[in-house]
């Protein structure tokens, strides 16, 4: 084992991979999984991550292909090709394998986009013909189809009629009375795969044949009568023909598979690559882990962990931290207490990089990122040997001696308790100086110490930085924290004034340490302090700036949301628009038919070209309605001409049912009274739009250009209004509003006679409309319908 192969073992990757090899599917999958090592070339590196973002991109989106059918079929496929024959549960395991390739390729043809797997996919070659026919030969690993071959179902064809025909021989004799007394059992059995039946041993000779077999107690033989001789030796040779057609269809299926056997162990070399990477995508899952960003050296802003936590560590229970090694500093040297997870920071980091050059994702934040090393050596644990004379610190040199030879750039060197097991001094020493040899070597250095001389040399060396794991002293616990750029506190007097020490013991070993000590450890206590400090501040900052985000966010939200909103009401207003120019055009259409059926009619009385004067007039107005829409009508009028402020006596106002104009000619409370020519109109004020009084006269001028004599047929703001009024359904207290709004319409459209629909029903409602036309000032007369009008369920009225 070198030592790159003991350090990996030490950094625990083994564990991983077993993980690994259990979110795999397949055999072949899972034992790649756990020979799964570290690749050195960054660009192969990238290329395993990209693979493993992909698969599980694809698995968020469709769930990951399925690989139960794969197995290792190589040797099966080598056997073939040197002339041997395949079992029926080679062949079938074969089947299987083709049948996940064609599942597979179906998996990739129906996603939508391209990643860095889709080669793998492409590159399978499915073959329907050899699986199909696999399929439809073999049933089952002991059952040969019938449908097979031709001959083996005439074959068997004929077996079960021989079968038949001494069954019905053998039935004769055991249900024969003559033979009832003979026979031990009223049984047909099968020894030595011929029929026969049991017969008692002291009355063998009432029934003739062969003896196959004798039981144990002697009282009975198996016995073949004669008569059934010729038709069991028939099924014997059936038989021996049956396995000999099997033999040939097993040779020919045989011959298929080492014709085609490049391409069946292509896929299944394929196959187990794809789901070696899904393999990867679940455990990523199941780590909740990211892929992270590769970079060419440690000089290009050095190795970066965001909020990593070492995958075999229970996630609830486990501290994100923050690593950072290159860049600023090649070194960093890891100080606290015992159990305060240095070891673990340790791992942490030599693992992370050992799984990204393994394809695998790390659970670290996404931006975290790090480059490939070429070697990732290893000194952790305690390896010290009874048997060879190894004390601690002799076997963490003996590793160490190790090590430096052969650590070269880029490399990076991992040592726990560098220097522990002897002198304080001479090893705190021999740490500096092994950490300085490998600086020069250009390795990257990580190590974990208690000794003080250390940190000083980290505070005083450029290129090297000291970093701590956190400890509360109130709790007396650590935070498992990684602190960088903070040397760790011995905090012994505190921990032991926690505990209970007398404090004049405390202060005498005060007493004993040298005032540079207690200088440097008061040091690191203000640093720590202003640490704290500044930490809250920057908490307190990402919280408000978290905040302000968010608030960003909600208002960006709120903005597009009352975009949508107003776009929906654009698009209903626009088809709102198109319905009621729809719905006025049918009326027109309809009033035009009206008027060309009453020319017919009236052609012989002589009032024809009074009647034909209308029509131009309301295609006219027809052509108005088309040519601006509802809306864009809104919004032509109301930008230019509509005057804001409160409507007044005399103003120029439109109404906005009419689409015509009036003044204002008085105000009670909440009701105008308008003139719009001779007629007088009320209506609210959110009924109507002031307008500006050059836009009134623009109109009347443009409507006396068109209409040249000034005819009342000439308004071209005049709306058509249908002749007839539909109440039909409604109650009085709804019909009435309506019947005086449509009252208003038809005056305003010069229209003379209109008719009211109400019904005959109860006569309640014609009553009340028949009622309110008494009262209405612009009524000429009104009568009942006549014959062919609608009787009584209609009144016609006539208008001044």
């Amino acid at each position: 084992m070198t030592l790159f192969e003991k350090s990996i073992r030490t950094l625990e990757l083994p564990a991983v991979l077993d993980m690994l090899s259990d979110c795999a599917v397949s055999q072949p999958a899972k034992d790649a999984s756990a020979a799964l090592s570290p690749v050195t070339d960054i660009h192969e590196a990238r290329a395993l991550l990209e693979e493993t973002s992909a698969a599980r991109t694809m698995m968020l989106s469709k769930g990951a292909p399925g690989f139960t059918g794969v197995r290792d079929i190589r040797a099966a496929v080598r056997r073939a090709e040197i002339g041997g024959m395949l079992n029926t549960s080679e062949l079938l395991e074969i089947a299987a394998l083709l049948r996940t390739a064609s599942d597979c390729a179906a998996y990739a043809r129906d996603r939508v986009g391209h990643t860095s797997v889709d080669a793998l996919f492409y590159a399978l070659r499915t073959n329907k013909f050899l699986e199909n026919k696999i399929s439809s030969a073999i049933i089952g690993v002991d059952e040969i189809a019938d449908a097979a071959s031709g001959e083996l179902s005439d074959i068997r064809r004929r077996m079960r009629a021989a079968g038949e025909r001494i069954r019905s021989a053998l039935n004769k004799i055991i249900t024969s009375p003559t033979y009832q007394k003979a026979l031990q059992e009223n049984i047909i059995t099968v020894k030595n795969d011929r029929y026969v039946v049991p017969v008692r041993a002291d009355h063998k000779s009432v029934i003739p044949g062969l003896v196959h077999e004798i039981s144990s107690s002697g009282a009975t033989l198996f016995i073949e009568p004669m008569g059934v001789v010729q038709i069991n030796n028939e099924i014997r040779e059936l038989m021996a023909k049956e396995k000999q057609e099997i033999e040939r269809i097993l040779i020919d299926l045989t011959a298929d598979v080492s014709t085609f056997g490049e391409e069946i162990i292509s896929d299944f070399q394929l196959l187990t690559a794809l789901d070696l990477i899904f393999a990867k995508a679940k455990l990523s899952q199941r780590l909740n882990a990211h892929e992270p960003e590769l970079i060419d050296s440690a000089s290009d802003g050095g190795l970066i962990l965001r909020r990593c936590r070492h995958p075999l560590l229970d996630p609830a229970q486990t501290v994100p931290t923050d690593l950072k090694l290159g860049g600023e500093f090649d070194t960093l040297v890891i100080t606290g207490p015992n159990t305060g997870g240095k070891t673990v920071a340790l791992k942490t980091l030599g693992l992370f990089c050992v799984m990204a050059q393994c394809g695998l994702h790390i659970p670290a934040e996404s931006d975290s990122r790090m480059p490939v090393f070429k070697k990732i050596l290893a000194d952790i644990g305690d390896e010290q040997s009874i048997e060879q004379s190894l004390s601690t610190f002799s076997s963490h040199m003996t590793n160490i001696v190790k090590i430096l030879a052969e650590c070269e750039y880029p490399c990076l060197l991992l040592f726990d308790e560098l220097g522990a097991g002897t002198d304080p001094v001479e090893g705190a020493a021999l740490a500096i100086s092994v950490i300085e040899y490998a600086r020069r070597r250009g390795a990257l250095i990580a190590a974990t110490t208690h000794y003080s001389e250390l940190k000083t040399y980290a505070l005083a060396q450029e290129g090297v930085e000291n970093a701590s794991c956190e400890f509360d002293v109130e709790t007396l616990r650590p935070t498992f924290r990684l602190l960088i750029g903070v040397p760790g506190r011995s905090n012994a007097f505190a921990i032991s004034r926690r505990l209970g020490l007398p404090e004049s013991v405390i202060e005498g070993a005060r007493e004993r340490v040298s005032g540079e000590n207690i200088s440097f450890e008061e040091a690191v206590g203000q640093l720590e302090s202003a640490r704290r400090s500044a930490e809250n501040e920057r908490d307190e900052a990402y919280r408000l700036r978290a905040a302000a985000d968010r608030d960003a966010r909600l208002a960006e939200k709120y903005r597009a949301e009352l975009e949508r909103e107003r776009e929906k009401l654009a698009i209903e207003a626009r088809r709102e628009s198109r319905r009621i120019l729809d719905e006025t055009r049918a009326h027109a259409d309809a009033i035009i038919a009206e008027l060309r059926e009453i020319r017919r009619a009236a052609r012989d009385e002589g009032d024809i070209d009074a009647i034909n004067a209308l029509v131009p007039d309301v295609l006219r107005n027809l052509n108005e309605l088309d040519s601006s829409a509802p809306i864009a009508i809104s919004d032509a009028e109301d930008s230019e001409n509509v005057i804001p402020g409160d409507i007044k006596v005399g103003d120029t106002v439109r109404i906005l049912a009419f689409g015509t104009t009036a003044e204002v000619s008085a105000i009670s409370g909440a009701t105008l009274e308008l003139t719009a020519g001779s007629m007088k109109i009320t209506a609210k004020p959110e009924e109507v739009r002031r307008v500006a009084a050059s836009s009134r006269k623009k109109k009347k001028a443009s409507a006396a250009s068109e209409g040249g004599s000034g005819s009342k047929n000439s308004d071209t703001s005049r709306p058509p209004a249908p002749r007839e009024l539909d109440l039909r359904g409604m109650t009085a207290d709804d019909a009435l509003p309506i019947l005086e709004h449509y009252l208003d319409s038809a005056r305003l459209a010069h229209l003379e006679t209109v008719t009211i629909i109400h019904g005959k029903g109860t006569g309640a409602l014609r009553a009340a409309v028949q009622g309110a036309l008494r009262g209405e000032r612009g009524i000429k007369s009104f009568r009942a319908g006549r014959y062919g009008e609608g009787d009584l369920g209609v009144t016609v009225v006539e208008l001044k």
